[in-house]
């Protein structure tokens, strides 16, 4: 099927194993937007619900005050032009929305289940809104419905809003046609990095194929009275005729992601990271004691960071050793090593010690750079929290404390170095999603330590 017209930076070709490829018809530089894409239909988590304007998801603040619709008092619009934007769709809903929702059908669903009836309604009552100037481009379903099923989905019965159906037209086939594409091509859209909402966007399932070490990534923009949009940003310079291609789950999932591309999507990765993996086979496990856990943190901080002892200033991000990983790291490579520093980290930058913090802080930074491409946001945000936890070493500890971290001055320096380095990673993805983030925080990090 033709799709809609493309930028002259990249050009849809055939692949020799997936459906197509999208490559770079020029040079791409780190940073560009490759593409911008509307969404087909979205809906916001529940636990956002009354947090977000149900239209164009800009968070309740000082700045954003959000109404209560009177109709149905479940959906909130951050003032009457997105409401009055979104009443074309959300009439087709408004009566029957709660009656839905507290049906046994639908309770009785897991919450998964619950986000693709959601994303199936809304999708339904977009398609009876025709007369609406912002309603669902018939050229964007087709693309959706010339998309893959999930490979789990035949004969799945989707629980919709009947009276929104009803209104659509849309018949029993068709319904399931939809609904048996959402599981593997929704995506989860996020401020941050944190997730507040999920959507479909036809057509960046249909140009981007997965990669565990992609060069590009997606990220979501807010703009006020707007539908969210989603940006493909590339990550790294792509050179002309290189495949761009996004990540389709968190790359962290070392043990685990092979499973979730059969059940999920329905392919194997064949990506360097996942080849890598398939050589070594079985990931051994951690060990036990605390000695040779500290011995295989020693080893893989000297690994990563091989002249880090030199100075923090001197710390530099690597790339590409994943490759050539030495086998006594291999258990450093279990899902749960990542689980247990995360957790580690995040208990001791919050609460202290901050010496224990900023050295488990450089631990897990090191697996990061193992696992991540270049450039990967987690990346970023993590050295944004090792700045923090410098600062908080300096500006909250104790006499005693301060003492057993290092010198005031050699905070003062890791502040800079983790800062700088931060700024280096996100600069590349850009701002996205609500104001504030990570790159007004490094702003605001820089002129206190000015300020000092």
């Amino acid at each position: 099927m033709e799709l809609l017209p493309l930028p002259t930076s990249i050009r849809l070709e055939p692949h020799p194993i997936a459906r197509d490829q999208t490559v770079a018809a020029c040079h791409i530089s780190s940073g560009s937007i490759v593409i911008s894409l509307p969404p087909l239909t979205t809906v916001l988590l529940p636990s956002e619900k009354g947090c977000r304007c149900d239209y164009c998801f800009r968070r309740d603040s000082p700045d954003v005050h959000l109404r209560r619709c009177t109709g149905c008092a479940s959906y909130w619009y951050c003032g009457a032009q997105c409401q009055d934007m979104h009443w074309a769709v959300h009439k087709n809903l408004c009566k029957a929305f709660n009656r839905y929702c507290a049906s046994p059908d639908f309770v009785k669903l897991a919450e998964h289940e619950k986000l693709d009836a959601l994303l199936l309604t809304h999708l339904a009552a977009q398609i009876t809104s025709n007369s609406s100037p912002r309603s669902t481009p018939a050229s964007s379903l087709s693309t959706f419905l010339n998309l893959r099923p999930g490979p789990f989905s035949k004969g799945s019965r989707p629980v919709v809003c009947s009276m929104t159906v009803k209104r659509s037209g849309l018949s029993s086939d068709e319904l399931e046609a939809v609904y048996s594409r959402f599981g593997n091509n929704n995506f989860a859209i996020h401020s941050h990095l944190t997730t507040y909402a999920h959507g479909v966007f036809p057509l960046a399932s249909r140009l981007f194929n997965h990669s565990c070490l992609p060069n590009a990534a997606a990220k979501f923009v807010l703009s006020p009275s707007e539908p969210i949009h989603m940006e493909i940003v590339a990550i790294r310079d792509i050179s002309p005729g290189e495949e761009i291609c996004i990540t389709y789950l968190d790359p962290a999932l070392l043990q685990s992601r092979q499973q979730i591309f059969e059940l999920t999507y329905g392919f194997t990765c064949l990506c360097p990271s996942c080849a890598l993996l398939n050589r070594i086979g079985l990931i051994p496990p951690l060990p036990e004691s605390d000695s040779e856990l500290a011995s295989l943190e020693r080893a893989l901080r000297t690994f990563v960071f091989p002249f880090h002892e030199s100075g923090v200033s001197d710390l530099r991000l690597p790339t590409g050793l994943l490759q050539n990983i030495p086998s006594e790291l291999f258990p450093a490579l279990c899902e749960s090593y990542l689980t247990r520093l995360s957790e580690a980290f995040s208990k001791a930058s919050h609460d202290g010690p901050f010496d224990i913090a900023l050295d488990v802080g450089l631990t897990l930074l090191a697996l990061y750079c193992l696992i991540y491409p270049p450039n990967y946001p987690q990346i970023g945000t993590h050295l944004l929290e090792m700045a923090k936890t410098a600062w908080n070493a300096i500006i909250l500890a104790d006499d005693d404390q301060r003492k057993a971290a290092v010198t005031e001055n050699d905070l003062s320096e890791q502040v800079r170095t983790y800062l700088r380095l931060s700024r280096d990673v996100l600069d590349i993805f850009g701002q996205e999603g609500d104001p504030g983030g990570p790159l007004e925080e490094i702003r605001v990090l820089y002129s206190l330590l000015d300020g000092m």
